[in-house]
């Protein structure tokens, strides 16, 4: 079982002493450093795990284990992407089994948060759209009472609208809540722990492994990621207004939105380069932090964090406009109910426009530097 492997802070576990041979004296990584990577990280999720159960775990809801769950899904993350972008110089069979059960536990522990940040966001918004700030532009009485008047009817809605929101979205964070707690005590979970504490001792690398640089499957997710951006409507995200993204939201369609995909895409191989940025600069542990940049080793590239957070908020908001107009399509909800939520859901796409803007001009910038 899971519990006879948890102890991340044995000092033996990711030990210094093989840190300085993860990089050659040339500069190149070597496979090395994504076996102190793996070990770090292993680590990590191992001491996040112990916190957690010693914080009662999910069901108390304490700050500490909502800390201790969201360091089990970075440190997942981080292995899985690991996993999948160095995948040629691990056992195939291993890592074939491991990532997509690492990218399970993260998802199935993340739906509980994002629930809540989609109904604190949402309720936010409300609050703001209906509140009794002075419009910025008045520049006719009959202007300025037509807008009085739409100010008034979403005043009116908002309540009952932030009551549906509150009502559907605090189920299905209960349902999460609850799923997670029983993915936490599962069998499947205990293995998946198993794995990551032989992990965080023993990085089953292929033979060929030893000798192999790094750098060409960094580059290969690099380039994954620039030709997903590439293929990104950028002129269109400099536009400050894109009829064609609300107009599908007033569809009775409830599939996801069709122009968000490649952005979620975009999302998801940046997380794979930035995550194989952080092996090849020596993320995995201080003393190899520490000796790539004697090396030359770039440790934070903060174009890509802004570029990243853009995209964070970019899902943010395109889910958080579909839970809008989820809630929209309750049978027989009050015109105002209604109303409150369509100018909801329009807010909420204008936020997933000004997040493709600024990844555009973080991205556009990032070019810039790297010509």
């Amino acid at each position: 079982m899971a519990q006879q492997h948890l102890d991340p802070t044995d000092s033996t576990a990711g030990s210094s002493p093989e840190l300085p041979t993860a990089l050659e004296q040339s500069g190149v990584p070597t496979a090395e450093a994504l076996a102190c990577y793996l070990r770090a990280q292993a680590t990590e999720f191992l001491r996040a795990l112990r916190l957690h159960r010693e914080t009662g775990g999910a069901g108390h809801g304490t700050e500490e284990s909502v800390d201790a769950a969201r360091a089990l899904r970075r440190s997942a993350r981080r292995i899985s992407g690991s996993l999948h972008t160095f995948r040629p110089l691990l056992e195939e069979a291993w890592s074939a089994e491991l990532c997509p059960e690492l990218a399970w536990l993260s998802g199935t522990l993340a739906r509980e948060h994002a629930c809540q940040a989609c109904l604190e966001r949402l309720l936010l918004a409300l609050h703001r759209l209906s509140g009794t700030a002075v419009l910025p532009a008045q520049p006719t009485e009959e202007a300025a009472g037509g807008r009085a008047a739409d100010r008034s009817n979403l005043t009116v809605g908002a309540a009952k609208a932030g009551a549906l929101l509150e009502r559907q979205l605090g189920l299905a964070r209960s349902r999460a809540h609850s799923t997670a707690l029983q993915a936490l005590g599962s069998a499947r979970f205990h293995a998946v722990a198993d794995k990551v504490a032989v992990l965080a001792s023993d990085v089953p690398l292929t033979p060929t492994a030893a000798t192999a640089d790094l750098t060409p499957l960094a580059a290969a997710a690099r380039e994954r990621l620039t030709d997903a951006v590439a293929a990104l409507p950028l002129v269109t995200a400099g536009s400050p207004y894109n009829a064609e993204a609300l107009v599908h939201g007033l569809s009775p369609d409830p599939s996801p939105h069709p122009q968000d995909a490649p952005w979620h895409q975009v999302r998801l191989l940046l997380r794979l380069h930035r995550y194989a940025r952080e092996v090849i600069d020596g993320a995995g542990g201080p003393s190899l932090l520490e000796r790539s940049r004697e090396l030359g080793g770039a440790p934070v590239d903060v174009r890509l964090l802004a570029a990243g957070q853009a995209l964070d908020r970019h899902r943010d908001a395109s889910e958080a406009a579909a839970a809008a107009a989820s809630a929209a399509r309750t049978p027989r909800i009050a015109p105002a109910t209604a109303y409150a939520l369509g100018v909801l859901h329009a807010d909420q796409r204008h936020e997933v426009e000004a997040a493709r803007f600024a990844f555009q001009q973080s991205w556009q910038k990032q070019a810039v530097g790297a010509g």
